[in-house]
């Protein structure tokens, strides 16, 4: 009874953070249909891709600051609530349709979501003791797996019974739920132990906040170069190769309309199949292990799925990277979380993002245009050869951490807000 009131809260965030999840994909798979029904254009829908790391770029160079600053718990419940207003205004958009008019909700959406993530990665820091933080971790990939399957599922529902107009208000709905149950959350601020002051933002506080993520950069160069190469292999790369799939699966295997849609159910499969066996057995597995592990074997699937020349050979490639997906992300959350001090966090995760973000875009931009004047095939090789290379690599330096005998836990003292 006693270990089960002691995960009331860490629950709670779950499902909060569950039904954001879910609803995000209904939001955003009807304004996707929306777009490309009114303008009858795909480019006009790929725009709607870019935003996400345009608002990161646009959002992350300050909101660090504030995040670090702020009532953690009351900022997530205000982006959910911000975030659920703007998604119920636009269907008024659609209306008047203006394309642009929309663009720029969206992107507004985007920075809350910016916001969002950083922040509740420090939020639960602090909420979940350090020996919960890696069965906690496992439970949220299995919860946002549980998303990446019923969101798609839950849309199409609503698609029958209504239209994408009232998914989107569903969605909104979802949101101030999720708000409210964060509202049920403890407020750690106000706890004695952590250390939150009030200060006035300026462009000379920002300055010293970008200095003092260098500093922790250079101080913990091992830890942030584990962090560089994570997010290369299982963000940057698969981003980029993700953006060729569509022409892949058409043009190099000739798969049908129904068979791309079975091959993409299959990687549903390995997603929910990896994050229940990564609850059980994550127990048992270092933190360093199950990333390193992780990222390889969803290198490996990327490159079995890239040298594919039948449907079955390039189904068992994406069963295998989406299996070992929750393994890789439990692994590097809990890692972040351990090596990382909740102080800075909201600075360094916001700073890093921002980083990730030029990569995708530059990676994006240069395998899409590579792919006009060469095979398609012959690019996603080269990009799943390069990120196999770079995930041997990140291995190579957790293994030598994992080797070393010092602590690898940074104090935070040095690095307290001013």
């Amino acid at each position: 009874m006693k270990n089960l009131k002691s995960w009331r809260y860490p629950m709670l965030l779950l499902t909060g953070i569950g039904i954001a999840n879910i609803g995000e994909w209904i939001y955003f798979l009807s304004l996707n249909l929306i777009v490309l029904k009114e303008t009858g254009s795909a480019f006009a829908v790929s725009i709607l891709y870019l935003i996400r790391p345009a608002a990161v770029l646009m959002t992350n160079g300050w909101s660090g600051s504030i995040i670090d600053r702020c009532n953690k718990r009351n900022m997530m419940m205000s982006l959910d609530f911000i975030r659920a207003a703007f998604i119920a205004v636009l269907p008024l958009m659609f209306t008047v349709w203006s394309l642009f008019s929309i663009y720029c909700i969206v992107f507004l959406i985007q920075m809350a979501n910016a916001m969002f993530r950083p922040c509740s990665m420090a939020y639960v820091t602090m909420l979940i003791p350090a020996e919960r933080r890696k069965r906690f971790n496992s439970l949220r990939a299995l919860s946002e797996s549980g998303a990446f399957l019923l969101g798609p599922a839950a849309a199409g529902l609503l698609f029958i019974a209504g239209t994408p107009i009232f998914a989107i208000w569903v969605n909104a709905a979802a949101l101030v739920l999720s708000g409210f149950i964060t509202m049920m959350l403890p407020s750690l601020e106000n706890e004695p132990h952590v250390h939150s002051p009030a200060q006035k933002l300026s462009l000379a506080v920002y300055k010293e906040d970008w200095k003092l993520v260098y500093r922790f950069s250079r101080t913990a160069r091992n830890v942030m170069i584990i962090y560089f190469l994570f997010s290369l292999v299982m963000t940057v790369m698969p981003s980029a190769l993700d953006s060729l799939e569509a022409a892949f699966a058409k043009e190099v295997l000739q798969l049908t309309d129904a068979d791309y849609g079975f091959l993409v159910s299959v990687s549903g499969a390995g997603v929910i199949a990896g994050a229940l066996v990564n609850v059980f057995f994550n127990k048992k597995m270092p933190a360093s292990l199950l990333m390193g592990m992780g990222s390889l074997f969803t290198a490996a699937g990327y490159m079995i799925y890239a040298f594919s020349d039948v449907f079955w050979t390039a189904a068992f490639g994406f069963f295998l990277l989406a299996f070992f997906l929750a393994f890789a992300n439990t692994g590097f959350q809990t890692f972040y979380q351990k090596n990382v001090p909740v102080d800075i966090m909201g600075r360094v995760g916001s700073f890093y993002s921002l980083v990730e973000a030029v990569f995708i875009i530059v990676v994006t931009a240069v395998f899409g245009a590579a792919a006009v004047s060469s095979s398609v095939r012959g690019i996603v090789i080269a990009g799943a050869a390069v990120m196999l290379a770079l995930a041997a690599i990140l291995c190579s330096f957790l293994f030598a951490a994992s080797k070393r005998r010092t602590p690898d836990v940074f104090q935070a003292d040095q690095f307290k807000q001013t």
